[in-house]
């Protein structure tokens, strides 16, 4: 199988969700660079959040605080 061949999905919420409690995970929250994450195309809500020729993230990082 093709290493490469798996896809996945994550949503930055601008305004709480309640609809999608319970079904996914919280991985963290922006804390610096709003105005880069606004730049981010957004999906078409009528298609299922759906993004024609979608953005590419080349680098992300993740901090932990420790707690």
């Amino acid at each position: 199988q093709d290493p490469n061949s798996a896809n996945s999905q994550f949503f930055i919420m601008f305004a709480p969700a309640p609809n999608l409690d319970g079904q996914y995970t919280i991985v963290g929250k922006v804390v610096g660079g709003m105005d880069i994450v606004d730049k981010i195309k957004k999906g078409d809500e009528a298609d299922n959040g759906t993004v024609a020729d979608p953005d590419r993230m080349i680098k992300v990082r993740i901090a932990a605080d420790g707690k």
